[in-house]
């Protein structure tokens, strides 16, 4: 585990610096004032993550990148006197103190401001005084104050804090009811003030004399329930309920996006049914009445070229062994795919054109998953200790895992490093055996033989970058897959037009996810909107509850797991509050751009793959998002289960030789 420091350097340098705050005054104050102190004892953990947490008195501390955004704002500087309204934990005042001479910090709430005034005492903050009042009033008797920063919204800029400023001081406050937007005030003259409005921002209410009363605010709710209910309120006015998948009505929904060359459908997970079912129905809806004739899918190309053998009534392949029989079996072995493949024959048996057939295609890298099954097979039997690693760091081969030591254990291991050249050897016998039998004689040969050769020239850098994970490794294979989209819409023509199937964190633009804001990872949904523009849409999908698919190590058995219920600062918490139990968020509307840009606040998202840790869902499943920017659309189903996995009970008899689940 890292050490507080470094994850204090390392929440410096992505959170704040990688989102654009400059000023190495502030820089320096969030280096040095120890997050952790400012939370409960059992929140310490999250200290820094780059999200608010809960403290006593029901309130709680501010997203890191919010307080040094507003203290930049404020151009706080040495020599300064500071007010700050809404002391909370003292973090903020701690964090000014590092650069002003003097902070005076008002607390409404009574137990925070006498544990905040000893805390920062005890932690040597010895220029921060800290009062309990109303923080609307200010602190007359110390004014007037070069800075005021305003750590509560308010229905609009208090007179008595305006008051309070010096001249060419500077007041940082965020306004409005449930929207609200950070304003700076500055003193220009004795009766002179500009006014100037940033960034959009989510802040508990200001109660006070100047502010919203405990007992007002919309109807009969207070304003703190007022702020809090009104994203649920704008989501469920703004959704579009679902109705079932066997509903015309349902199909219809989508043809919105029928016009686009790309269609995007993600998933929350890679187990839950009713994505799959949804992601179904809109394809064959796609492909029916609009055209589409590629279904391009996160899966192993040469796995999903034994399943389109089947749909377009191809020849059977010499030596192929079954297809999906590697870890994770169920995602493409599953009672939904099974429909979609016989649809699909069904649907191709009376187009005589073999280009006019809807073909089934895999995105991703060649064999990864059994490249992964022959590194782990290997270090099994020569270093126990090595295989333990790497079975870890393959479980969280995900761009949401928050523990970079667990690469780092891999690399730094000299007996994992002397095992690298063997097993590369062993992984590019593996392609060259799966090589074998490309040379089958039909109409798909050439884009077949095409795809195979481009792998063998990225072998060695993919096996390396395999082996030792990472985000160099998440580049390369979305890199990869995009590639392998654009030579598919080459090779089926001018006019084919591609629905693609893959988890959120593969279709939903990076640039608006923590991958790409702080870890500077790219993916698929950014690369195709560079390519393609407007010409591609990318839906995502969500969850609450329920039940999924899903291992708990890599290589693992599959189990059905309960999903927790989300995390009160997700979206997804705002759509279970919306209380639509299923709909269609469409966030490319044009009247619904106010509610676009109230979501545009970076929250929690949830991303459950082929492995689900309940007991640490927060580190290992949720990372911040800005929705809105990250999709098209969002497609919401509140309750959900698990997929069900082919079996025994599902084998048939009499099938062509394609028939690709045999057993």
């Amino acid at each position: 585990m890292l050490s507080y420091k470094d994850q204090r350097d390392a929440m410096v340098r992505m959170q704040i610096a990688g989102r654009g705050v400059r000023d190495e005054r502030v820089l320096s104050a969030m280096r040095q004032v120890a997050r952790e102190e400012f939370v409960p004892e059992d929140e310490r953990e999250f200290a820094y993550e780059d999200t608010p947490l809960p403290i006593e008195a029901g309130q709680t501390i501010s997203q890191p990148y919010i307080v040094a955004a507003m203290v930049e704002l404020a151009e706080i500087a040495p020599g300064d006197r500071v007010l700050e309204v809404g002391g909370g934990s003292g973090y903020a005042a701690a964090v000014i103190s590092r650069i002003a001479d003097e902070v005076y910090a008002i607390e409404r709430h009574r137990e925070l401001a006498d544990i905040a005034g000893p805390r920062l005492s005890r932690l040597g903050f010895s220029n921060v005084t800290v009062r309990c009042g109303d923080g609307t009033a200010g602190w007359p008797e110390a004014a007037p104050f070069d800075a005021i920063v305003v750590s509560a919204g308010g229905p609009k800029v208090p007179e008595a804090l305006k008051a309070q400023l010096a001249i060419g001081g500077r007041l940082i406050i965020p306004v409005g009811n449930g929207q609200q937007r950070l304003i700076k005030v500055t003193r220009q003259g004795e009766h002179e003030f500009t006014t100037e409005r940033h960034a959009p921002v989510n802040f508990v209410p200001l109660i006070g004399e100047q502010g919203w009363s405990p007992a007002t605010g919309a109807g009969s709710r207070t304003a703190a329930s007022a702020a809090k209910d009104s994203l649920p309120d704008m989501i469920a006015a703004a959704a579009e309920p679902l109705p079932d998948f066997e509903d015309p009505a349902f199909d219809a929904l989508f043809d919105r996006w029928a016009d686009r060359r790309v269609v995007m459908l993600g998933e929350a997970s890679h187990g839950t049914h009713e994505f799959y079912a949804a992601r179904a129905a809109i394809t064959r809806h796609l492909i029916e009445k609009h055209g589409f004739t590629i279904v391009a899918v996160e899966a192993d190309w040469p796995d999903a070229a034994a399943v389109d053998r089947f749909v377009r009534h191809r020849p059977a392949a010499r030596g192929r062994s079954r297809p999906f029989q590697r870890f994770p079996t169920w995602m493409w072995r599953n009672t939904d795919m099974l429909e979609l493949y016989d649809w699909m024959r069904a649907h191709n048996d009376g187009i005589a054109d073999l280009e006019g057939r809807a073909g089934f295609y895999g995105l991703d890298l060649y064999n990864m998953r059994g490249s992964i099954a022959l590194v782990l097979d290997y270090l099994a039997r020569v270093d126990p200790e090595a295989h333990r690693v790497a079975q870890e760091r393959y479980a969280c081969l995900t761009p949401w895992q928050h523990d970079p030591a667990v690469y780092g254990r891999a690399v730094l291991t000299r007996s994992y490093r002397d095992c690298e050249q063997a097993v590369i050897d062993q992984c590019r016998e593996l392609l060259a055996s799966e090589l074998e039998y490309a040379g089958e004689d039909d109409g798909d040969d050439f884009l077949d033989a095409a795809q195979n050769a481009r792998l063998i020239a990225s072998a060695e850098q993919y096996y390396r970058v395999m082996y030792y994970g990472g985000a160099e490794s998440w580049n390369l294979r979305d890199s990869h897959m995009c590639e392998t989209l654009d030579h598919l819409l080459e090779a089926r023509g001018r006019d084919a037009r591609a629905i693609v199937w893959a988890h959120n964190s593969h279709i939903g633009d990076a640039r608006r996810t923590e991958m790409g804001l702080v870890r500077g990872e790219h993916n698929l949904g950014q690369l195709a909107r560079e390519r393609f523009g407007d010409q591609v849409a990318l839906i995502g999908f969500g969850t609450d509850h329920g039940t999924v698919a899903a291992a708990s190590d890599w290589d693992g058995d599959m189990e059905i797991k309960q999903v927790r219920p989300a995390r009160a600062e997700s979206y997804e918490r705002l759509c279970h509050d919306a209380g639509i139990p299923r709909f269609l968020l469409d966030l490319g509307d044009a009247e619904r751009m106010v509610l676009r840009e109230r979501l545009t606040e970076a929250r929690l998202e949830r991303f459950i793959g082929v492995i689900y840790r309940p007991e640490t869902e927060r580190m290992s499943h949720y990372a911040q998002a800005i929705l809105p920017e990250q999709f098209d659309a969002y497609v919401w189903f509140d309750e959900t289960r698990a997929i069900v996995p082919l079996g025994a009970e599902h084998h048939r008899e009499n099938v062509p030789d394609t028939y690709p689940f045999g057993l």
